[in-house]
């Protein structure tokens, strides 16, 4: 049966599962703020979820307040004074009180002006160090370009990267600022006409020149070139990875290392499933992970090899890394990413020290509602209303006596663990009911895949 059919029959048959926005509710992206190691700002299918006491309590931003909706995910960025930048289709989205109140950046200039990048599809994004904000565009039928802001997001800059034809038919997808030497950025972009062509930038000088970096032909491509800069190490600027998405058909993603600022590349990675994250640890290790494919880490200094992580013990459950939709390293060290909300890891949100030995931090069970802000605001007026729907279909009990800890199992309308069928996810072999059950992190899995690529 198709894995839609088994969706809807789980949000019929499943209180609390339900769909959201036509995805199954799920956490894909976490993003910290510099200057407050205990905030959290995670991203789900059904808006942003906000923690200012490292996990233990969750609220609620629904889409509509950020403005967005769909099945689109933004792209986050965090300032160190609480600002929260977020991309979308119409242009850059701005919240300086914490994510109450939201205005598009530059809505207030001339049409004409270079400087505006209201109603385009800001789809970059990166804060330096130094607190400049990079934003970058891929709008189509104009001309794109990356933009700077040295005033928090109130105004920006166009770069002029690349060349004018460059800038005419170039969609660009990914920007890092390298956090050891804020006036390294890294720029990827792709374009199909006139030739199709994957594109990687570079500036030294904080954006003054830039320079293509010429893509070894050992690189591989999905049927669309679309490159990522993935992460790049805190320490060494020179030294960066980049995912090459859908280069491992039929649904993984290519991972390639580089220490000469990409001058050359080695292929670290073929995962099964879509990248969800690479982190450069503080103790010298690289972690890449996926949802269904597994977790991989590489030895000292980020070198290859690149191994999966897992280990059997007799007699014993496995230990093997969750369901991860996204992950993040904090200031102290402490690994945080996303899990599946219902089986098999039974944590929207998780903490670890080790990759293989999480704690639960969230549920979707435990939202404490939406975000509390003053009456009046974006979100106020947006998401209160929207906030007795999402509690019924979750079944919201609100934050827990003791926050984190072990993973405890969920009430029995969420069904005990199951092995899994190799029948498919509605498959006979157990009750209807916990057949469908067994069905949700597949079924998120398939949809995550479905991310929107240009």
């Amino acid at each position: 049966m198709r894995w839609w059919i088994c969706a809807a029959l789980l949000a019929l048959l499943v209180p609390g599962t339900g769909e959201t926005n036509g995805r199954p509710p799920v956490t894909n992206g976490i993003y910290l703020r510099p200057e407050s190691p205990s905030s959290l700002y995670v991203r789900s299918t059904f808006g942003l979820l906000v923690s200012h006491d490292d996990g233990c309590t969750f609220r609620w931003v629904c889409e509509s307040a950020i403005g967005y909706g769909g099945e689109f995910d933004p792209k986050y960025a965090i300032a160190g004074d609480g600002t929260i930048f977020a991309t979308t289709f119409e242009g850059l989205r701005v919240s300086r009180d914490g994510g109450c109140s939201w205005e598009t950046a530059t809505a207030s200039l001339p049409a004409d002006d270079p400087g505006r990048i209201d109603d385009k599809w800001i789809d970059a994004i990166d804060i330096s160090p130094t607190g400049e904000v990079w934003v970058a565009t891929a709008e189509t039928g104009q001309t794109n370009d990356v933009y700077r802001s040295k005033d928090n997001g109130v105004t920006f800059t166009p770069a002029n990267i690349g060349s004018d034809a460059i800038r005419m038919t170039a969609w660009w997808k990914s920007l890092r600022v390298a956090r050891s030497e804020p006036s390294r950025i890294y720029v990827t972009g792709y374009r199909v006409a006139p030739t199709t062509q994957a594109f990687l930038f570079r500036t030294s000088d904080g954006g003054a020149t830039w320079s293509e970096v010429p893509l070894a032909k050992t690189i591989q491509f999905g049927s669309t070139p679309i490159i990522h800069v993935a992460a790049v190490d805190p320490t060494n600027p020179d030294h960066l990875l980049l995912t090459s998405l859908g280069a491992n058909p039929p649904e993984g993603d290519r991972v390639y290392r580089s220490t000469d600022g990409g001058a050359t590349f080695t292929e670290v990675v073929a995962t099964t499933d879509p990248v969800t994250g690479v982190v450069f640890r503080g103790a010298g290790t690289v972690l890449v992970a996926t949802v269904a494919g597994g977790t991989f880490e590489s030895a000292a200094g980020g070198a290859p090899p690149y191994a999966p992580l897992g280990q059997a013990q007799p007699n014993a459950p496995d230990l093997v890394p969750p369901r991860l939709g996204c992950l993040a390293e904090k200031p102290d060290g402490e690994l945080v990413g996303c899990g599946a909300n219902w089986q098999p890891d039974y944590m929207a949100v998780g903490r670890a020290t080790s990759p293989l030995g999480w704690q639960k931090l969230f549920r979707f069970v435990e939202l404490a509602g939406t975000l509390e802000c003053p009456a009046g605001t974006t979100t106020q007026l947006e998401c209160d209303p929207q906030w007795p729907a999402l509690a019924q279909q979750f079944g919201v009990s609100g934050p827990p006596a003791v926050c984190g800890g072990a993973i405890d199992l969920p009430p029995a309308v969420d069904g005990p663990p199951l092995k899994t069928d190799p029948g498919g996810c509605c498959s006979a072999g157990t009750s209807a009911t916990s057949s469908i059950i067994s069905a949700l992190g597949a079924v998120s899995v398939i949809l995550l895949r479905r991310r929107r690529r240009r």
